[in-house]
């Protein structure tokens, strides 16, 4: 393994671990915040966070002639995050994880409609696995240990989940987009300031006081999600996906374990016979032959 492959699978490694305690967090925050409030002290914690890196690397760093693109990115962002933190409130952890992973899934047909970067029959193959194992998820029984109140609600939350994934895999094409010129830290401030924007008002709306112990879960809440977020930049631009895409899936481990250490929550067989499903659609799509125009 070269220099690079190792750090940006380290990086990749990392980014993930962080946004694992990024959705356990928001989980837990969850019971005494609305989602709207959630998301909107997120992104402003993010911004926070972020400011000490700007003022060292100057001003100067937030020019950009493509404002429009970080506009698209942050609002198609900002709404997957919606669907996200809602998700990560109504279901265990390992199933919220599961269904964000599916965005990958989504990638090749946005890039081949978008960038028009060929989709060969592994991709197509990729993609009808990939929901082959969502579908096996999405069979709620009595039985089920995370069960909302109805079974309708409880498939209302994957599906949500499974929307907030394909707005996910957009967002990551318009980085794609963007990344010939724009640096880690800009990408990251658009969306910080985007996101905090357009979830103010909602905000708002949907108010819930505060306890005085939440605040500092909230700082912790920006500091995680930022440091994430930067690192699987970071992962990404040095490194081709093709070769460490593989370790985003260690997020399922991540959610798994915190699942069961903070919440008792054991995953049944059809959640992990869904999990290998997916993994082996990312799989691949991340090993397939990049022959494209012969498929």
């Amino acid at each position: 393994m070269t220099d690079a492959l190792r750090r940006g699978a380290l990086f990749l490694l990392l980014g993930e671990a962080l946004l694992a305690l990024m959705g356990a967090l928001v989980k837990d925050l969850s019971d005494v915040l609305s989602t709207e409030q959630i998301v909107f002290f997120r992104n402003i914690a993010g911004l926070i966070v972020l400011a000490p890196l700007l003022l060292r690397t100057g001003l100067t760093e937030l020019k950009t002639r493509v404002w429009h693109w970080h506009l698209l990115r942050g609002l198609v962002g900002v709404s997957a995050m919606y669907c996200y933190f809602w998700a990560l409130a109504h279901l265990p952890l390992t199933e919220a994880f599961l269904v964000k992973l599916s965005a990958p899934l989504f990638m090749p047909l946005l890039a081949l409609w978008w960038l028009k970067e060929p989709a060969g029959r592994h991709s197509w193959l990729a993609l009808l696995i990939g929901f082959a194992g969502v579908s096996v998820i999405l069979q709620p029984g009595a039985e089920h240990p995370a069960m909302l109140s109805n079974g309708d609600s409880y498939n209302t939350a994957l599906l949500i989940g499974l929307l907030g994934a394909f707005l996910a895999a957009l967002a990551k094409v318009t980085i794609r987009r963007m990344s010939a010129t724009e640096s880690s830290q800009r990408i990251v401030f658009y969306f910080g300031l985007t996101a905090t924007l357009v979830s103010a008002p909602g905000a708002l709306l949907n108010w819930q006081p505060v306890p005085d112990s939440t605040w500092l879960w909230l700082l912790a809440l920006g500091v995680v999600a930022t440091s994430g977020q930067l690192a699987l930049t970071r992962a990404y631009r040095i490194a081709p996906t093709g070769k460490v895409g593989v370790y985003v899936y260690s997020a399922v481990i991540y959610g798994a374990l915190m699942g069961w250490w903070f919440w008792g929550e054991i995953p049944p067989w059809t959640t992990w016979a869904g999990a290998i499903l997916i993994v082996l659609a990312g799989l691949l799509n991340l090993y397939a032959p990049k022959t494209g125009n012969k498929s």
